[in-house]
């Protein structure tokens, strides 16, 4: 960026950091009471993934339907937590000052500036080139405090113990595969490093893409939620590994609608490996073996669903009255005579 975009830049975001002004003028001040108080003690994770250019935040709390609250992310632009005594408004527009121009650290020292009750606040912003920035202020609940990584940061408020932040961080640094998975690694190591003091409810899961797309629906990978649970992180892990299966059922349905039958077994197939149990994949892997004339091969799958939830047998004839199963003479009684 030459000097006079940077400057461009800088001029835009600084007049959207004065309307922010108006907006957090609303805010409490340490000195004055406040309804409704939201004291979102959590720890969180933001992050950057080198390999990928992926973003995310990853969060828990005792707090119901935290990932309402703490976890924002745009595609090519950041992902911010926001949290303690919370103001949602850091999320919105610090990835508007992102956006914008602005460094993680200039964005997040411009808006803890507009902010009355600063002190009672924990943030964290990470952009997409990986840089970092977080803030935990004087009046959080100890346990608390952050710590900022290679393209990371971690943070926590109300814990049970000091050693939150070191539990995540070496635990992120260590992990390897997609960055959800790391991010749900340094989760479960807080929770074992002691966790919020007062326990868990609610959990949550965001990463979007290193760059944003034509298709902004599709730039979210990953955005997953656990409102209320006495086990949020478990759940969690339970969501994303159906996530997985999920996505690949849907790369089936597109080798499917692009002609590939092969891919799209293989696609099917590793779906219903993760996730064995599911009869929605055990079906739908029998269909497109079917489309695949390989009959024999899905007779017994088409069994399993069956038995598994009787409901799909009459859905068969109604994939052959719409061709979405061949219409061959005495194949529909085939395939509902594995029901019997």
């Amino acid at each position: 960026m030459n000097l006079e975009a940077a400057s461009a830049a800088r001029s835009g975001w600084a007049q959207t950091l004065s309307c922010a002004a108006l907006v957090l003028s609303a805010s409490f001040s340490l000195a004055e009471p406040v309804a409704p108080f939201r004291p979102v003690a959590t720890y969180s994770i933001v992050a950057r993934d080198s390999a990928t250019g992926d973003l995310g935040v990853a969060v828990q709390s005792h707090w119901f339907s935290v990932g309402s609250v703490v976890p924002w992310a745009e595609a090519g632009v950041g992902a911010v937590a926001t949290q303690s005594f919370v103001r949602v408004s850091y999320g919105p527009l610090g990835l508007q000052a992102l956006r914008e121009g602005a460094a993680p650290a200039e964005a997040l020292a411009a808006l803890l500036a507009l902010d009355d009750a600063s002190a009672v606040r924990q943030v964290a912003f990470v952009d997409a080139r990986g840089r970092v920035a977080a803030h935990t202020g004087q009046a959080c609940i100890p346990g608390a405090g952050h710590l900022t990584g290679d393209g990371y940061s971690v943070q926590a408020n109300l814990m049970l113990t000091d050693d939150v932040p070191q539990a995540m961080a070496a635990a992120y640094e260590a992990a390897t595969g997609p960055l959800a998975e790391r991010m749900l690694v340094a989760l479960e190591a807080a929770q074992r490093a002691g966790g919020d003091v007062r326990g868990r409810q609610s959990a949550a899961l965001l990463v979007v893409r290193a760059r944003a797309s034509a298709e902004p629906w599709s730039d979210r990978r990953v955005d997953l939620r656990v409102e209320d649970h006495p086990q949020p992180l478990a759940e969690l892990r339970r969501l994303l590994r159906l996530h997985r299966a999920y996505d690949l059922m849907n790369q089936g349905d597109e080798a499917m609608a692009d002609g590939d039958m092969a891919l799209a077994l293989e696609r099917y197939a590793a779906a219903e490996g993760l996730i064995p149990d599911n009869d929605e994949f055990v079906f739908w892997h029998a269909v497109t073996l079917v489309v695949n004339e390989r009959v024999a091969d899905a007779l017994p799958l088409f069994g399993r669903a069956f038995a598994m939830n009787p409901l799909w047998i009459p859905v068969v004839p109604r994939l052959v009255e719409k061709g979405h199963l061949p219409a061959t003479p005495g194949l529909t009684e085939r395939i509902l005579a594995t029901a019997r």
